[in-house]
């Protein structure tokens, strides 16, 4: 997506540092640049909005404001680049916890706000694919274990040999127009309830 397509909120109490990011974002190419100097509200007027991306400045925020924009980060899921004149090792670690994408402590400076953007969205996407990638293999494997379980149950119930129980319900799920996943676990499904003691 392009600079001028992205739709960047900017939250920040200091008209002063709010100009100044909002001018390195509209030197940058940002035309669609939204700011809020007000933290009261904030889910909501995030919601309402619906940015791209989000540019925070807390000059210097105190523990509970922090972990009240870590707890909003977590919810969002959208790019977060935040700027903070100081901060700590563990308020940097929370931060990367929370899934900010950029967290820099003092370096708000207009020529800097495109870099810092740009890197906040890579990263943001970066960690939404291996997210999603995880999130497939884990999906994967909790198929690969009910169709197992199935196989298990044909292998018993059947005196079916591992391959012939995979290769019935490979027949079944081509005939019925389903996955196999689905097939064995409507098996395993339908073994629980008629023995809900039996082993799978």
């Amino acid at each position: 997506m392009k600079p001028n397509e992205l739709n960047v909120l900017v939250i920040d109490e200091n008209r002063i540092r709010a100009a100044i990011i909002e001018e390195g974002l509209r030197d940058a190419g940002y035309g669609q640049v939204t700011v809020i100097d007000q933290m009261h509200g904030l889910a909501r007027r995030i919601t309402e909005l619906n940015p791209d991306v989000i540019v925070i400045d807390l000059e210097n925020p105190n523990r509970d404001e922090l972990e009240s924009i870590f707890q909003l980060s977590r919810v969002i899921q959208r790019p977060i680049a935040m700027f903070v004149d100081k901060s700590d090792e563990a308020s940097i670690e929370a931060a990367v916890e929370a899934g900010v994408s950029a967290y820099i402590v003092d370096g708000l400076k207009q020529e800097r706000v495109r870099p810092i953007l740009k890197m906040a969205i890579s990263r943001f996407n970066a960690f939404s694919r291996l997210n999603r990638e995880l999130e497939e293999t884990r999906s994967e494997l909790e198929n690969r274990k009910v169709i197992d379980r199935a196989k298990g149950l044909l292998m018993r119930s059947r005196g079916l040999s591992e391959e012939e129980a995979y290769a019935l319900l490979r027949r079944t799920a081509m005939n019925q127009n389903r996955k196999i996943v689905e097939i064995a676990q409507s098996l395993v499904t339908a073994a629980s309830l008629l023995d809900p003691g039996a082993k799978e």
